[in-house]
């Protein structure tokens, strides 16, 4: 056993390499402050109205958070929602879709990305995930479609922009549409196309709660460049049906509407944030980048995988074992990465795995929306149906929560020395069952 109480590894007794809580991520600051000072002011909270006038699409700060959001991402329609799952359900209701349609999703998501397929009776679809950025596997996604599917929902998961070449080319061939859950790649481009991740599909957005790279409390915001998609987000998100009259729709099915209305002092906040957006985004690849530089030539450790022809927002920095190669548990590597003082989580989800739809119990206890078609008996949602996703969850994938703190080149230096500490180790923790 190593003697020495700096290389020897906290778990078997020694000096944890970090002795300090990271500071928490928190970029509200005067401006924020003096923004929604002048929103209590105006005693003007929210101006929404579900009725015809010129409130039903909001108030004074909710319409320039939207142009400003539509200016900055270059795209024509900016809507602004109480929250990111609010942002899902307006954008597959958005879509002319029909109880039992089926949507295509990834499993390893959010488990709202999901439930916004469900919400409109449709029937969520899970292909399986490529190893390196985690995003949907465009072959197995086209293995996946028939005469039912509608759109697919692609999910640009911990901040890496989906390679979106063949899921165009998908959608061209089957005439399907793509929705873009952008939650975590706020700010992330496709350099090549010069856009904005979640802006070069149908429709895409942006989540703004607490814990992202810029938020307002709760809240996101759904984009697109069509007309007719924009002006059902609209009605969807306050109360639609009792306008239709209104508005020249080509159709007005699935207006059912909700409160998903986004409040002047959110708003507000947000407004002061997008202005923060490019310095934090500049901060936080440089941070990754240095991570990335000293752990890349870890023996077993797959460091982030970033194409050439695009940027990464480093919602998460995601990391996956090659168990073969160092031949270690990872839940044992997680204990000595904890023990030194290093905060991991471990897996992310399956969501094709809960009970909701391993039950079918979406919807009371009898199977709708399923039983709404013979062939979604065919559906089974099972273990063995997304074999990377689930391998990443179960044994390999973990991940360091890079957003979720204010970190400094010193903290960044720490958590290098601590997978180091721990590598250089590896040999003692192969004795941990």
């Amino acid at each position: 056993m190593i003697k020495d109480s700096f290389t020897k590894l906290a778990i078997f007794g020694g000096k944890k390499i970090i002795n300090y809580n990271f500071k928490t991520h928190n970029t509200i600051g005067r401006e924020e402050e003096k923004a929604v000072s002048r929103v209590m002011k105006s005693k003007i909270l929210s101006n929404f109205l579900a009725g015809w006038s010129k409130n039903f699409y909001g108030g004074k700060k909710v319409l320039e958070l939207e142009k400003k959001f539509a200016k900055f991402f270059k795209v024509k329609y900016a809507v602004a929602v109480n929250s990111w799952t609010s942002g899902l359900i307006i954008a597959v209701g958005s879509l002319d879709v029909e109880p039992g349609d089926e949507i295509i999703t990834t499993p390893f998501t959010m488990c709202a990305t999901a439930t916004a397929i469900l919400h409109w009776n449709c029937i969520p679809i899970f292909a399986d995930i490529d190893n390196k950025t985690f995003n949907l596997d465009p072959i197995s996604v086209e293995s996946k479609i028939n005469k039912r599917t509608k759109a697919i929902l692609l999910v640009d998961i911990f901040g890496h922009p989906i390679d979106i070449n063949p899921f165009k080319k998908i959608a061209r061939k089957y005439n399907i549409k793509l929705i873009i859950d952008a939650a975590q790649s706020i700010g992330a481009k496709y350099l090549d196309k010069n856009k904005f991740a979640g802006t070069v599909g149908d429709i895409g957005g942006f989540s703004l709660n607490y814990h992202k790279h810029i938020y307002c409390g709760e809240g996101g915001i759904t984009v697109t460049n069509n007309k007719q998609i924009a002006q059902r987000l609209y009605l969807i998100r306050n109360h639609g049906e009792g306008v239709t009259r209104e508005i020249n729709l080509k159709k007005i099915n699935n207006i059912v509407g909700y409160n998903f209305r986004m409040t002047e002092i959110e708003s507000a906040i947000a407004i002061e944030q997008l202005k923060k957006l490019p310095k934090i985004l500049k901060k936080i690849r440089f941070l990754a980048n240095r991570l990335t530089a000293g752990l890349k030539d870890l023996k077993g450790l797959q460091v982030p995988h970033v194409k050439n022809n695009c940027t990464h927002s480093y919602y998460n920095y995601g990391l996956n074992l090659d168990l073969k190669k160092i031949n270690i548990k990872r839940s044992v590597i997680l204990r000595a990465l904890r023990a030194e003082g290093l905060n991991c989580g471990e897996g992310y989800t399956n969501v094709h795995l809960l009970p909701i739809y391993k039950k079918k119990i979406a919807f009371g206890s009898k199977g709708y929306p399923w039983r709404l078609s013979k062939r979604n008996k065919k559906i089974i949602y099972k273990k063995g149906l997304c074999p990377n996703a689930e391998k990443l969850h179960e044994k390999t994938f973990f991940y360091f929560p890079i957003c979720n703190y204010q970190l400094t080149n010193k903290d960044i230096d720490l958590v290098i020395k601590t997978f180091k500490k721990v590598w250089l180790n590896l040999k003692f923790l192969k004795k941990i069952k």
